[in-house]
């Protein structure tokens, strides 16, 4: 199997996590039960699932009041595009096995 369909399935993975993620820690702020740590919630942007993470924190309401959020994880998102993009227009060849 070609590395990119793993790295796809893993964004594809990921990026599912940081939704419903979101999603959970709603649905346990409604309920007034143990949160999702905010520490979890941007780990899991970081490693991958920033977009995800985004469209789960627009369409369940959930930490747009917190700037952090509202400005950190776009943040994150548009580092790790920065970082694919400085990476495919490298000089540097990158030999995957």
């Amino acid at each position: 199997m070609d590395v990119i369909f793993f790295i796809t399935l893993y964004l594809i993975g990921i990026n599912l996590t940081g939704f419903f993620i979101m999603g959970y820690d709603k649905w346990k702020a409604k309920k007034h039960a143990w949160r999702v740590p905010e520490a979890t919630l941007f780990i899991i942007a970081i490693i991958g699932g920033s977009i995800g993470s985004i469209l789960g924190m627009h369409l369940f309401r959930h930490k747009t009041r917190h700037w952090y959020f509202l400005y950190g994880l776009p943040a994150i998102l548009i580092l790790q595009l920065a970082l694919v993009f400085l990476l495919y227009h490298s000089p540097i060849q990158f030999q995957i096995l």
